[in-house]
């Protein structure tokens, strides 16, 4: 009987341990299949376009390679389709696809571009591009759901195209200059700061907020007591923590007014103008030495 017990019990110790088993398999297979999911969707876009443009390009990366992508652009009153496109990724998933103003884009403002692959909501994105008098502004905007997916290979556009500083605006003999610049994102304020040529001091600091097209401005009034010293002083930007959204330029002051900077042809003029003045000189020289 004692004996009968005993098998009866190792029956169902290893009953026990074979289901355990089966769980634990059902378990580790439905968190792979969770995990390869989470690595296995999204889709990313970037709208680019230049100043005075009729060219719009889109370029993408879907995970969802095998499915062609409908891309449909939208008029700001939101009444009209002005455009429709339809490309099949490559076996990287990239796509590239560029739109041509014309006549149905008869409308100033805001254009939707949506980019979609079939009915799922992670495959369906849009951005704006702002268009006047049939041309564009400039712009870089990227939209993304694939931020915090763990692909380790995909790139992120936005990332790399971070903020750019264009120019340092002066007029000459100004008390004021102007920077510009783009950054391809629209929704976070640009902190400018000027720092003093020893580089110890923080002269001046501001935000601004970037435009739709991600065009900035900042304009930054020079005098005072915090800016007596002449030199280079160093304009830093700064968006965020990224360091690619960071950046830096000089601009010159002198007795508290803003030094332009001699442009390339501006020098070579100045060179050749040194260069006559010389050549004349010698000549000249040459010329009144008394003849014996």
């Amino acid at each position: 009987m004692l004996g009968e017990n005993s098998m009866n019990l190792k029956r169902s110790t290893t009953s026990m341990a074979i289901v355990v088993m089966a769980l634990s398999l059902v378990l580790v297979t439905s968190i792979q299949q969770d995990a390869f999911a989470q690595q296995s969707q999204g889709m990313m876009i970037t709208a680019t376009a230049d100043k005075g443009s009729d060219t719009i390009t889109i370029t993408g990366k879907t995970v969802s390679a095998l499915t062609d992508v409908t891309l449909r652009v939208t008029s700001p009153s939101g009444n009209n389709v002005v455009e429709i496109g339809q490309l099949s990724p490559d076996s990287d998933g990239k796509f590239v696809k560029e739109f041509k103003i014309g006549s149905t884009w008869s409308e100033d403002g805001l254009y939707e571009i949506t980019a979609k692959q079939g009915n799922n909501s992670l495959y369906t994105l849009n951005v704006l591009v702002e268009v006047a008098n049939g041309m564009t502004e400039r712009t870089s905007v990227t939209e993304s759901n694939m931020e915090g997916i763990i692909t380790p290979n995909v790139n992120n556009a936005a990332t790399e195209a971070g903020l750019m500083l264009d120019a340092i605006i002066i007029e000459n003999g100004s008390s004021m200059f102007e920077v510009t610049g783009l950054t391809d994102r629209v929704s976070e304020d640009i902190t400018v700061k000027v720092i003093s040529p020893d580089g110890n001091n923080v002269v001046t600091v501001q935000q601004t907020s970037p435009m739709l097209s991600g065009e900035f401005a900042a304009e930054i009034t020079v005098g005072g007591p915090l800016w007596k010293q002449d030199g280079f002083y160093t304009v830093h930007v700064q968006q965020g923590d990224n360091p690619n959204y960071s950046a830096s330029t000089e601009v010159d002051i002198l007795d508290g007014v803003v030094v332009p900077e001699f442009g390339t042809i501006a020098a070579m003029i100045l060179a050749v103008a040194i260069i006559s003045i010389i050549a004349v000189s010698a000549r000249s020289r040459l010329s009144i030495i008394p003849r014996y």
